[in-house]
């Protein structure tokens, strides 16, 4: 592509307020629906619901924060009940995350915001239309991951 198109386009800034404004959006799903959960929260909640048993920084891999960040995430999960560690012996001061069922439960009743929440996002596309964003946003995920260390 010519410089000029992508500087009109301007693709990384456009990601940068959807995402934006989809976190925008979705703090306020929660918290319309009585939810205390941030969004990124969630999003540590549910990694360790889909992985449980991780290291805190196979978590922070998973969901691209930063140590400082998942430290205080997983620090507000453990005060709510929401998730336990455990140290693990054979490692020194290693600790391994578990979701509690408190947890889960927090996750399953989340499900019905994060489902009108994905339904706002994508009003007015097709299946396909969906289905080949998200192709794309997996391409330029993968150029960009080839070019770049994260620092987590």
């Amino acid at each position: 592509m010519k410089q000029e198109i992508l500087l009109k386009q301007k693709i990384g800034m456009r990601i940068s307020r959807a995402g934006l404004l989809s976190k925008v959006f979705a703090i306020q799903s929660f918290a319309k629906d009585g939810c205390e959960l941030r969004p990124e929260q969630f999003t540590v909640l549910n990694a360790l619901k889909e992985n449980d048993g991780m290291y805190l920084r196979q978590l922070a891999n998973i969901t691209y924060k930063d140590r400082p960040n998942i430290t205080r995430i997983v620090s507000i999960l453990e005060e709510k009940g929401y998730l336990k560690s455990s140290l693990e012996a054979e490692v020194r001061q290693v600790k391994k995350l578990y979701i509690t069922q408190e947890g889960k439960n927090v996750c399953d009743k989340l499900l019905p915001t994060i489902l009108k929440i994905w339904d706002t996002s994508v009003a007015g596309l097709t299946e396909e239309e969906v289905d080949n964003f998200l192709k794309v946003l997996d391409k330029i995920e993968e150029n960009l991951k080839e070019k770049t260390i994260l620092q987590i």
